[in-house]
């Protein structure tokens, strides 16, 4: 009986959309808990997601590359669904506009504070000026922050893993430290998320509402530009 299970999940494991269903499984589940928690911020689905699947694959002693083979396919709608963000920005057009100075002002303002804490702390703990480089992009998203680290001569891996780290952090934290700031307005909570959390701080504030998601997503792509320029102009300071 047990050597018929372990063939069983010997061919399951092997299967694409077992890791799909598994993923998708894993997230509904996480979601689940996270409604049962009540609000309680480290109880957030893409961060229990994260450490349940990982904890699966090192018990099955499951490689990566098998898990990716199913776990692509929602890695491929990360593109249409970034892009798909254009529609609430659109909807939020007339708010953008008449908040246009406060947003650009707190666009600068926190992209030099993300990356100028991520520099200071890891200089001050001995990193080496590479892995110093690798985390000043933390709060961009992956694409753009590994990008950088890459024509700067970084080390695109960990700079992969900080940004994920960066992401869940904020998307467990943010709503409970901005619920204890008492900062309400959906526009500014979404702005503050998608800026310092990309991704996965944006998809959180999707959760709260449309307006919250729609300057997420704002803070998100302008951080994504405003970090790659900052980074390179401020590279030799820190090198």
């Amino acid at each position: 009986m047990i050597a018929r299970l372990f063939g069983l999940w010997a061919h399951l494991q092997e299967l694409p959309v077992f890791w799909l269903a598994a993923t998708l499984g894993v997230f509904q589940f996480s979601s689940w808990l996270a409604r049962r928690s009540k609000g309680f911020p480290l109880a957030n689905p893409v961060g229990l997601s994260i450490l349940i699947l990982v904890l699966i694959l090192y018990f099955t002693h499951t490689a990566y590359s098998v898990y990716f083979s199913g776990g692509q396919w929602i890695n491929f709608l990360l593109a249409p669904a970034t892009v798909a963000l254009a529609v609430p920005l659109y909807q939020q057009y007339g708010r953008i506009r008449s908040m246009l100075l406060p947003l650009v002002m707190t666009l600068v303002f926190g992209s030099l504070v993300a990356i100028g804490s991520s520099v200071g702390i890891s200089q001050l703990l001995g990193a080496s000026p590479s892995s110093v480089l690798s985390l000043a992009p933390k709060s961009a998203t992956a694409p753009v922050a590994m990008g950088i680290v890459e024509k700067l001569g970084g080390i695109s891996s960990l700079t992969a893993a900080v940004v994920i780290l960066t992401g869940v952090t904020g998307a467990m934290t943010a709503p409970w430290l901005l619920d204890r700031l008492n900062i309400q307005r959906p526009a500014v909570r979404g702005f503050a998320m998608g800026l310092v959390s990309h991704g996965i701080g944006t998809a959180r504030a999707f959760q709260e509402s449309a307006e919250a998601g729609a300057f997420a997503g704002l803070g998100m792509g302008l951080n994504a530009l405003m970090t790659a320029l900052l980074v390179p102009l401020l590279y030799h300071w820190f090198a």
